[in-house]
């Protein structure tokens, strides 16, 4: 009986020795063989990519992890997921993998902070060129890429400032210049945006975010095609970059539930921007709501759904005022990260190049413009306005 994602979700990984709904947590570090011929035989299973139930050593990880990725390798439709301990050590698994000395990598702009500072920091000690393209300006991509581009890293739609990119153009240009390419799908989630499908080596999520879903676990997955799959696992293998079984089980609890809260954090964000593109002070709103604009035609053009995490650009001259707008905000919690069931704010204060952490080299910046990001959750969007309306009040 074939079955849609959504029941899919909830029926696999039981406990049926135990008679359990929900898989055991298996904590292991050695596993036991009855001979050693059977270490052999099971070894060779694994670097065959043959299905198997557990690992040869726990640094690869337990049984438990192996039901994750079994759940993640369905939802990515791909040919194997790697689990890491942290949402961003699956962007440093696929750049420690895959880059060596001579090679360049070109970089979206938008990226994640951490993954701009790898690329371009970390990176050039192993004598590997990171170069940033602008995210809406295909052309400056085209220029960059040369015979020395190993790899493109796309964040789509990219951090705070949202924007879209026309993935298939992206995908084309790799495949004819023969260039590895990984997608960030953080914020859309395979869910939305199956990147493999339309032709990326690599798809990206961090599983603290939507997969969890709780704000209680921390972890990242690196879906794969068999082009690269044997490079990651050669790195994977001797890194320790595993996941542990108690991070694992419950980032598959919050999997049971993903279709439906994805659902209602879209439902709500849709009823908060309905409030804020009434507002004056909001000059705009950084999520694809307008059908007319570019990045809403992008979004429709890839994706089957949209999550809580959008910007809002303040315009204001007074940016303590803009600051006691974020303090004063009573259901939404001042924290960095997102995807869990609580509505969180942040002020992202970017800046251009060369003056703080989150450098951008082409974002056209203001200095009386303010990103503020929003993560709706789960509340009743009725209270999360009230809160909205309450706060406003205090920009200058």
């Amino acid at each position: 009986m074939k079955k849609s994602i959504s029941t899919y979700l909830k029926h696999p990984f039981k406990d049926k020795a135990n008679r359990s709904a929900n898989p055991p947590v298996m904590r292991a570090s050695t596993i036991l063989f009855d001979s050693l011929q059977e270490i052999k035989s099971h070894e060779k299973k694994v670097n065959a990519h043959k299905k198997v139930s557990h690992y040869s050593y726990g640094r690869y990880g337990s049984t438990t992890t192996i039901e994750l990725e079994n759940i993640l390798k369905e939802l990515e439709q791909a040919y194997h997921v790697f689990l890491t301990g942290t949402g961003f050590g699956g962007i440093a698994l696929a750049l420690m993998s895959l880059c060596r000395p001579g090679d360049e990598i070109v970089v979206s702009d938008n990226v994640y902070g951490p993954t701009k500072e790898i690329s371009e920091q970390l990176l050039k000690e192993f004598n590997i060129n990171a170069k940033f393209y602008d995210p809406e300006n295909f052309e400056d991509l085209k220029n960059k890429v040369n015979k020395k581009t190993r790899l493109i890293l796309v964040e789509n739609p990219g951090s705070n400032t949202f924007e879209f990119q026309d993935l298939s153009k992206i995908v084309n240009l790799a495949k004819r210049k023969n260039i590895l390419t990984l997608l960030d799908n953080t914020w859309g989630t395979p869910l939305y945006l199956k990147p493999l499908k339309i032709g990326f080596d690599m798809s990206f999520s961090s599983a603290t975010k939507y997969f969890s879903g709780h704000s209680d676990a921390m972890g990242g997955s690196l879906a794969v095609n068999k082009k690269v799959f044997k490079k990651i696992m050669f790195f994977y293998k001797l890194s320790g970059y595993r996941l542990s079984a108690d991070e694992a089980y419950l980032i598959i609890r919050g999997l049971r539930t993903l279709d439906v809260r994805l659902k209602q954090h879209y439902e709500n964000t849709k009823i908060i921007i309905n409030f804020l593109k009434k507002q004056k002070k909001i000059k705009q709103i950084l999520y694809p709501y307008k059908p007319a604009s570019k990045n809403y035609k992008l979004w429709k053009k890839y994706y089957s759904g949209a999550t809580g995490l959008l910007s809002i650009v303040i315009k204001s001259k007074n940016k303590s005022s803009v600051k006691k707008f974020v303090n004063s905000l009573e259901l939404f919690g001042i924290g960095y990260s997102w995807g869990g069931f609580e509505s969180l704010v942040i002020l992202q204060e970017l800046k251009k190049r060369g003056e703080f952490l989150k450098e951008r080299y082409f974002y056209k910046f203001r200095e009386d413009e303010h990103i503020v990001r929003l993560h709706i959750g789960l509340e009743d969007p009725k209270d999360l306005i009230a809160d909205l309306k309450k706060s406003l009040k205090y920009i200058k």
